[in-house]
């Protein structure tokens, strides 16, 4: 009898079959597992309670649309081969499992590269293991043929599209992950009906006619879901704090959380690292003998986060930073150990021109992209980016 797992998605409020014993050979495997320790929205739980799911859900959930999507290109004739379609539900199974403690907060912070490099090497780790190492070819093809698919350079573009794209499977569920576990209503979009509109034309992955006001709702979805969770000024607070934690630790011990990427055993030492080992130094910096290391500590763990102020003029945060730098130096601000200034700035684009458009397919035959097919998100929509400064800086404790 053949292995099969379901597991309950309360986001899709329904169940994901898994039969394919190389899907659950790879979920069962530690760098799989791992991502039960990694939160999806890192410190955003500071903010929104429920937001406590994780990268292991969220990859799942991809998963889980990936099924739908490959079932849908494939009953509309679309050629795909029960190869391809095992290959595509690898890349995108696969597709985040590089991300560090806390996901995107500690990114740039614990490694010198970015996190699809990390997941490009564990990919191929995952391939030599339990492929190459085993003599067995079919799962060696098969997570071989998964990484072309990752990197774009597979022969079918459209399958790189459904793992990475402006509308892929990834940003699909965590769309509607994060807005079912931060409970803000503006993240909910239509995915079942984008999935059943999906469609491919000269090898590029496009929407059918009917799904245009779905995508439009998506694509503001996802703008007003950054404001109000990934750039939420609270979340940016405790991103810093963190930063500065992490700084002032390796100021003092240049050996903390330090990986090279050049090392042997980096992809080992990495794996190692997750929330919880990052937390635990965090209590254990509070009793640390230097009063700025315990100070800060003891604060993220308490949730006394830095104030922060946000303009969209850069002058106005410049001339706050520099009030508060001044009553930090007159020791206004009750504290000798005290969160450092930070000033920095947030950007928000929702599409983005220098990648593949989204496309939309017509009944007649045209293709155009959705910049023109919509009549309510025009080009200088589409292009804006909003910009805004901020400034971190400790609350007076007097």
């Amino acid at each position: 009898m053949s292995k099969r797992k379901i597991i309950n998605d309360p986001v899709y409020d329904g169940f994901l079959s898994i039969e394919d014993p190389l899907l659950l050979a790879v979920i069962d495997h530690p760098f799989f597992q791992r991502q039960r320790r990694i939160k999806q929205l890192g410190l955003t739980c500071l903010v929104y309670p429920g937001a406590m799911h994780t990268r292991f859900s969220h990859m799942l959930g991809a998963l889980n649309l990936m099924c739908r999507a490959l079932d849908v290109l494939r009953q509309k004739g679309v050629e795909i081969t029960d190869d391809e379609c095992r290959a595509a539900k690898l890349a995108i199974l696969l597709h985040d499992i590089g991300h560090g403690p806390f996901s995107h907060t500690s990114e740039g912070v614990f490694v010198d590269i970015s996190h699809e490099e990390i997941t490009l090497r564990m990919m191929q780790r995952l391939r030599d293991e339990m492929g190459a190492e085993r003599g067995d070819n079919e799962v060696y093809n098969a997570l071989s043929m998964c990484i072309a698919i990752f990197k774009n350079e597979y022969q079918k573009h459209f399958l790189h599209q459904l793992v990475s794209s402006q509308l892929d499977m990834d940003r699909l569920d965590y769309l509607g992950r994060d807005s079912f576990f931060t409970g803000v209503s503006e993240g909910i979009v239509g995915t079942d009906r984008i999935i059943s509109m999906l469609n491919v034309h000269d090898d590029e992955l496009v929407v059918d006619e009917k799904g245009i006001y779905s995508v439009e709702k998506f694509i503001i979805s996802r703008r007003l879901m950054y404001w109000q969770v990934y750039m939420h000024k609270t979340v940016i607070a405790a991103d810093n704090l963190l930063y500065a934690i992490i700084r002032r630790a390796r100021e003092l011990d240049s050996s903390l959380f330090a990986l090279d990427s050049s090392s042997p055993d980096f992809l080992q030492r990495f794996v190692e690292l997750d929330d919880n080992d990052v937390m635990v130094a965090i209590k254990q910096f509070t009793h640390s003998d230097d009063p700025l290391l315990a100070t800060l500590s003891s604060d993220l763990l308490s949730r006394r986060l830095p104030a922060i102020r946000i303009d969209n003029n850069n002058a106005v945060i410049d001339k706050i930073a520099l009030e508060q730098s001044n009553n930090q130096t007159l020791g206004q601000s009750g504290s000798a150990a005290s969160f450092p200034i930070v000033t920095g700035i947030l950007r928000n684009r929702s599409y983005d021109f220098d990648d593949l458009e989204i496309k939309v397919l017509y009944k007649d035959g045209r293709c155009l992209p959705i910049s023109e097919a919509s009549d309510q998100l025009d080009h200088h929509f589409l292009q804006k980016t909003v910009t805004k400064y901020y400034v971190c800086y400790p609350k007076n404790r007097q």
